[in-house]
């Protein structure tokens, strides 16, 4: 590692970064360099703007990861060497902005039915039934099972908080009947490896990924769209936005009002405007004329 990616990477230790994120910003910083061949430090604000553009235009990559690219940049640039840039100098890519898949809860029940082994079941029915992120699932503790107080602990989930989220009395259930095979001594998924590490998340998306082909399931699905279906089904069945807020760990409110959109009830909860109206039934107008074939 260099001296300027050991001074990055300090700073975002000293910041209590994440480790996913500390890993992805080194990595993206290294990208940089080596795209001009250059040390970084003697880059600036032409360089961050062509190396966006080669992002999006040669490698073709996904908005959201073009920006964390940018963060990244920007980090280094203002954190690391103090410079005094301006936020214009670190361009934001402005991308379509999609609503996530959310699946039935017959589609999850599918979903559940078609894990290929107890483990895998229990990975999908924690994800869903808790929605929290993969990379808390997999940094689980079997300590973090609290059937006391039928919780369970999140420690040190995004933004470095814990939280508490209920447990339910059927993944309880299943939970005690994967600890009886699996018997898991410190992380609840531990790696292959045998060694007392946790799961992988990689992993916890193939788990995800063979269920979805399994359930014969068409929808894009992903184990975050586990944590979508949780939170607009919560929604659905009366919770209010302030409760699935602090269930799901987000840190503003304005992050969990995307679910009014994807709520049925919410959908319905208005008469439509169109349904107000005296109209006439459809089959008293007049059909337009068909055109005579030449």
């Amino acid at each position: 590692m260099t001296q300027l990616r050991k001074m990055m990477l300090e700073e975002l230790q000293r910041r209590n970064y994440a480790q996913s994120t500390v890993e992805a910003y080194i990595h993206a910083l290294r990208e940089f360099a080596t795209y001009f061949k250059r040390p970084p430090d003697q880059l600036g604000p032409d360089h961050i703007k062509q190396f966006q553009l080669h992002l999006l235009r040669d490698r073709k990559l996904a908005t959201n990861t073009v920006k964390q690219r940018m963060a990244a940049i920007q980090f280094f640039f203002a954190r690391t060497l103090k410079r005094p840039y301006l936020r214009d100098d670190f361009p934001y890519p402005k991308g379509p902005r999609r609503l996530p898949a959310v699946l039935s809860q017959e589609e999850v029940t599918r979903l559940i039915d078609s894990a290929s082994n107890l483990s895998h079941r229990a990975m999908l029915m924690i994800l869903y039934s808790t929605g929290i992120r993969r990379a808390e699932l997999v940094h689980l503790k079997v300590d973090d099972i609290d059937s006391q107080r039928m919780v369970i602990h999140i420690r040190q989930g995004k933004g470095s908080k814990d939280r508490d989220v209920p447990l339910s009395p059927k993944l309880l259930e299943t939970l005690r009947e994967y600890w009886r095979w699996a018997k898991p001594k410190t992380y609840l998924f531990p790696g292959q490896s045998g060694q007392d590490v946790p799961l992988t998340t990689k992993a916890a998306w193939h788990a995800c990924q063979g269920a979805v082909q399994r359930a014969g399931i068409a929808k894009k699905i992903s184990p975050h769209s586990l944590r979508h279906s949780y939170a607009t089904h919560l929604l659905e069945s009366g919770a209010d936005l302030r409760t699935i807020q602090l269930l799901l760990g987000h840190a503003d409110i304005k992050h969990t009002t995307v679910y009014l959109h994807l709520s049925q009830r919410h959908l319905h909860a208005v008469t439509n405007p169109l349904d107000a109206l005296p109209v006439t039934e459809a089959a008293s107008a007049k059909l337009p004329r068909r055109k005579r074939a030449k």
